[in-house]
């Protein structure tokens, strides 16, 4: 039986203090700056300077087409306003801290990836058309490829569960989890007793969560009372009632790390909705990832790269870790043997480089007979939507599923204006029926596969710290082809008369799409 979700009063009342200190702090702003134009005569002039030299500098960044559209536009819609808000956020000190900070530790720790040696050469000789994939994501982000990998593709929250938390029974020397959202319920009080356990046993176990993502989600207190069962505990960027733009850049990964020699990555964060122990959207469609061998080593690393910027790890360089000694096949090699490679990757905003979307376009780019992908949003921008409309036009089965049941509405509302585009040309998308699709799925031409935590909107491809796996692999391509091909018949394919019901919501839809870089 569904049980509905509830939310504590401590954090209803963390919520309603919080929301009414920003709706405070704009207002007090925009109070500011309206006295300033009513008691100034050359105000105008002054502020005409302002928005015109802050339209240049919003030219000249070196950022997306689609950010620059939409901070231009708010800036001419009011031009006071809009050029204080972009000049408040670009010249916030903040992110440029954590990104210094980020890059320190990136080059401190990109050698301990190529602890188990390279295995680019053999995938450049067995898969010559996804080498550039394979080489971008190893020589460009840092991330190697590895053989010796086996991998198990998770089609739902439950299976996720079930073989996490068989594989956090193992573990030997330590655990590490990294999560976007932490829920109070079942499924989160079956993990942290499996963890209190270990962590009794000796083992180094460690959590990172979004203070963002958990603030309805979790007490305040769970922090501290994860402490006093032995789990070492990170809230990344901690959530304040302060207009700030670091707020804006959440850590949406979802990993577990166990002992260097397993992980799992996906869009399963820890809630009872995840597995369907409660039902706020009808059922929920996820997917997962389980990597075992050497390719599990990487996500214990990325994991080590983020808990570096924790205050535990900031007073210096005693107090961070050797990330080489957490190596798992220091005195033995790995005996794990399987068909393909994986690479595992992450996503930072904090860097030029969006490598989720780029792997993303390298597989839509590189496909010959078909691509098929779950994303519970679909807001992408003109670099994703052109790829997939040219895939589609050149005759690969380009094929869609986002959900039916929505959890934000307004992000609904814009994806659909997208829909029209896509399917004029040629690509097939559907809505699935049953309830909410969150998986981050791509398949594609039974050879390569990648599943992950990003979706293909703005935020999570710029905005979010984000992770994922490719797998070169035809057995794990076929799984996720043969999932997405199991949803299809409780799916809906939509229509261009769907999409567009009636002038007002067109019209609607496409002045939305505008803000949907800020959504």
């Amino acid at each position: 039986m569904a049980h509905a979700k509830k939310v504590s009063p401590v954090a209803l009342r963390r919520g309603l203090f919080i929301v009414l200190a920003l709706l405070g702090q704009l207002a007090l702003l925009g109070l500011l700056l309206a006295g300033a134009e009513l008691g100034f005569s050359y105000a105008n002039l002054i502020f005409g300077a302002v928005s015109v030299g802050a339209c240049v500098h919003v030219l000249n960044r070196n950022t997306k087409a689609a950010y620059k559209i939409t901070w231009i536009f708010l800036i001419l819609l009011v031009p006071v306003f809009g050029s204080a808000i972009y000049l408040f956020f670009y010249f916030q000190s903040t992110p440029r801290r954590l990104k210094r900070l980020m890059d320190r530790i990136g080059q401190e720790t990109r050698p301990a990836f190529f602890l188990g040696g390279d295995a680019l050469p053999a995938l450049s000789g067995a898969l010559p058309l996804h080498e550039p994939l394979a080489r971008y994501l190893q020589r460009c982000a840092g991330f190697p490829a590895f053989a010796n990998t086996r991998a198990l593709y998770l089609d739902s929250g439950e299976a996720f569960f079930a073989k996490a938390l068989e594989e956090l029974e193992k573990a030997r020397r330590y655990i590490f989890l990294e999560f976007f959202i932490l829920r109070e319920g079942r499924m989160l009080s079956a993990i942290l007793d499996v963890l209190e356990r270990k962590a009794a046993e000796g083992l180094d176990v460690r959590v990172i969560y979004d203070d963002l993502g958990c603030f309805l989600s979790l007490p305040p207190e769970a922090r501290r009372d994860m402490e006093a069962r032995g789990i070492k505990c990170f809230a990344f960027n901690p959530f304040r009632p302060v207009l700030a733009s670091l707020q804006n850049n959440r850590n949406h990964r979802k990993i577990i790390a166990i002992d260097g020699k397993v992980a799992f990555t996906g869009g399963v964060n820890i809630g009872d909705e995840y597995i369907n122990l409660t039902s706020p959207y009808g059922r929920w469609k996820d997917a997962g990832v389980m990597l075992e061998g050497e390719g599990a080593w990487s996500f214990a690393l990325i994991f080590l790269q983020m808990w570096g910027t924790s205050p535990a790890a900031k007073g210096g360089a005693r107090s961070r870790d050797d990330c080489a000694s957490f190596y798992p096949w220091r005195d033995a090699p790995c005996d794990i043997r399987a068909e393909g490679f994986v690479q595992p990757y992450s996503d930072s905003p904090m860097d030029p480089e969006n490598v989720c979307e780029n792997v993303y376009l390298q597989i839509i780019g590189r496909a010959r007979k078909y691509v098929y992908i779950n994303t519970p949003y679909l807001v992408p921008d003109d670099s994703l939507l052109s790829a997939l409309a040219l895939a589609a036009k050149s005759g690969v089965d380009v094929r869609i599923i986002t959900p039916h049941r929505w959890d934000k509405w307004i992000v609904a509302f814009i994806s659909r204006s997208y829909y029209r585009e896509l399917i004029s040309a040629g690509v097939k998308v559907y809505e699935y029926a049953d309830g909410f699709n969150h998986g981050k799925t791509f398949a594609c031409d039974d050879e390569i596969a990648t599943v992950g935590t990003a979706n293909l909107d703005f935020r999570s491809l710029y905005l979010h710290f984000e992770c994922g796996a490719v797998a070169y692999s035809a057995e794990i391509a076929r799984a996720v082809k043969e999932d997405f091909l199991r949803t299809l018949p409780v799916s809906r394919e939509m229509t261009l008369e769907e999409c567009a019901p009636n002038v007002f919501k067109r019209a609607l839809s496409d002045v939305l799409r505008i803000l949907a870089p800020l959504l």
